[in-house]
């Protein structure tokens, strides 16, 4: 990636971004990295951690001054719609950024830069990589206005969450009730990383990573819904 593109991504964002090195590391794979150990100084994963955890703030801000009179349901189902992986994938492809990933020879072959994780997770690297070398304000200033564009179109429309949606088909499919079990928390108290396995019956559907296990199951749900509509259940 040349220092070109960095400008070029900067006037899509509508910020400088004065760090190229740390716009070319969200871009890093782990797949390239791993193939490539003296050609790059790392990849995108700690970014993407980083990323993930300044969208959700990025978002409920947004959403806290835009609906004063939301519940907290409501605004949690908001920002399921804005920080999913299907809608960060997309917000990726807006911005070309599967142009700019450095993927290793099995993710090439394997078609890596069409996969919504890792559209997803490239977004949120490039989220954590501007906010370190631009800080809170001018990432905020940046995606705010992408994440606004997933809303509805309405305010009266209530999105539905992807706990509720897949509830809805397990109750539509199966006659019961998603079961959410807690794989693991790790880190310190005040930094905890959950991952929750989303069950419906004895079948596992999906698993999701989050800084709270509410947003945890959130994702989880929300790769259960992917794989089914992929028709891979």
């Amino acid at each position: 990636m040349t220092s070109p593109t960095i400008h070029e991504l900067g006037e899509q964002l509508g910020i400088a971004l004065h760090d190229p090195d740390a716009i070319r590391q969200a871009f890093t794979h782990a797949s390239f990295a791993n193939e490539n150990p003296g050609l790059v100084a790392g990849n995108n994963e700690r970014l993407e951690f980083l990323g993930d955890a300044v969208l959700g703030l990025i978002a409920s801000r947004l959403l806290y001054a835009r609906f004063p009179e939301a519940d907290e349901g409501r605004l949690t189902a908001h920002r399921a719609v804005m920080v999913n992986r299907a809608a960060l994938a997309g917000l990726a492809r807006d911005l070309s950024l599967d142009q700019h990933l450095l993927l290793g020879r099995g993710e090439v072959e394997a078609g890596g830069a069409r996969r919504p994780s890792l559209l997803a997770g490239a977004f949120e690297a490039l989220v954590g990589a501007v906010y370190l070398s631009e800080g809170l304000e001018a990432t905020e200033a940046a995606f705010a206005p992408l994440l606004v564009s997933l809303l509805a179109p309405s305010d009266a429309d209530t999105p539905k969450s992807a706990k509720s949606r897949l509830q809805e088909w397990s109750q539509r499919q199966h006659g019961t009730r998603p079961s959410y079990r807690l794989v693991r928390s790790q880190g310190p108290a005040h930094a905890q990383e959950f991952t929750v396995e989303v069950v419906v019956g004895t079948e596992s559907l999906g698993t999701g990573d989050g800084s709270s296990r509410q947003r945890a199951e959130e994702r989880a749900a929300q790769a259960a819904l992917d794989k089914l509509t992929a028709g891979t259940p």
